[in-house]
């Protein structure tokens, strides 16, 4: 186990616990006192050969047009993920699918490459796709960009934070694909600025995350607002009993794919550090300091806390940034990119960054503050241990 380092009487403390209070999914949120911290320890397994999946198809073997088969081709790509061997083929046939899928597994390939295909056999397809979190909306478009930039299709990113106006504007202009988060859309429809009926395609990705955020309702609005003759793609990393009853409302005879690469956290190192009262940043400004800490994430339980630890750890002499939902898309974006780029050493981030992004290379997650439930404490910390790697994970407690 961790303990406390020899602590300098540091006054950069949080301070008290807030009192819990109520998420917008309903949970108690903030507190983790109910979770053992016995289950914030434990050690990573070794890793184990398993068996390699066998693909079934090469990239040149899928029914989608020569262009786009050269798009893939001139990005390197000739043997598609699992992710992408099975659901690329079915969602060309027309299938509506439910795809079972970590981060990092190339989903987003499996659903843009059917549905740039779709559209160039028929530019009159309109793809709407729904996802939690701008980070995410961002990376989807970076991808899409990536593979249509040679064919002439264009797609629209609506996220809150972003001039709406602006948004607005490209919404005017010729698209066949809306890469978008609830709320924006939402507003975007109230607006008249947005009309989903001509819809034809609908990709929610990361639905369990968006169900975490209290997005449900507004993600059965969104679905019950385009066309009803629809191809409809749901993409998540668990699969609840909600998840079920929104399928079996929306989704027709849905194909179910599961590729999962098992637990993440079983390549994660996981211990607790022992803290006393007011030395938190005393703690951290140790550990951080130690040679093997060299990409690492620390969650936080607020906004103003995130900032506050941002700015007590730069004034300390390392390279942060910070993150959370108060900040601009352009803020955020740039934080990310500095991070995955190391041109900042330490990420402090609000729960907007558990789940969803893409991080490589990040050796640890710090929870400076106890995540509000267990299934938070796992989103956060598969952020380390990916692709393979070990990872470390250790969490603050009093």
């Amino acid at each position: 186990m961790y303990r406390k380092t020899n602590a300098r009487g540091s006054r950069g403390g949080e301070g008290r616990r807030k009192a819990p209070t109520k998420s917008r999914s309903g949970r108690r949120g903030f507190s983790g006192e109910n979770i053992n911290i016995n289950r914030f320890i434990r050690k990573a397994e070794e890793t184990k050969p398993t068996e390699a999946y066998k693909q079934r198809y090469a990239f040149s073997d899928f029914a989608i047009g020569e262009a786009l088969k050269r798009v893939i081709a001139n990005r390197g790509f000739s043997v598609p993920t699992p992710i992408q061997d099975r659901a690329i083929p079915a969602i060309v046939a027309g299938h509506d699918v439910i795809g079972l899928a970590d981060t990092g597994t190339g989903k987003t390939a499996a659903f843009l490459i059917p549905m740039l295909h779709k559209i160039l056999t028929d530019p009159q397809q309109k793809v709407l796709i729904v996802v939690p979190t701008r980070e995410l909306a961002i990376q989807i478009q970076e991808e899409f960009i990536a593979l249509a930039r040679t064919l002439r299709i264009f797609s629209v990113v609506v996220v809150g934070g972003a001039n709406i106006q602006r948004q607005i504007s490209q919404l005017r202009a010729r698209h066949n694909m809306v890469i978008g988060t609830p709320g924006r859309l939402k507003d975007l429809i109230e607006r008249r600025a947005l009309n989903l009926s001509g819809f034809n395609n609908v990709v929610l990705d990361e639905a369990d995350r968006m169900l975490d955020m209290g997005f449900l309702p507004d993600v059965r609005l969104l679905l019950s607002l385009v066309s009803q003759k629809r191809q409809t793609m749901l993409f998540s990393a668990t699969f609840s009993q909600e998840l079920e009853k929104l399928v079996n409302q929306f989704l027709k005879s849905p194909e179910r794919i599961s590729i999962k690469t098992g637990d993440t956290a079983a390549q994660v190192d996981q211990d607790i550090v022992r803290i006393g009262a007011g030395d938190k940043v005393e703690v951290l400004h140790d550990l951080l300091n130690q040679a093997n800490f060299e990409k690492v994430l620390v969650f936080t339980r607020t906004k103003w806390g995130a900032d506050k630890l941002s700015k007590s750890l730069h004034a300390r002499g390392f390279k942060t940034e910070s993150i959370h939902g108060d900040k601009s898309q352009g803020k955020r974006q740039r934080a990310l990119k500095m991070f995955k780029e190391n041109a900042v050493e330490i990420l402090v981030a609000t729960d907007v960054a558990a789940r969803g992004l893409d991080i490589p290379n990040v050796s640890h997650v710090i929870n400076y503050d106890l995540p509000a439930t267990y299934e938070d404490y796992v989103h956060r910390i598969g952020r380390t241990g990916r692709a393979d790697q070990k990872g470390v994970a250790l969490t603050f407690v009093e």
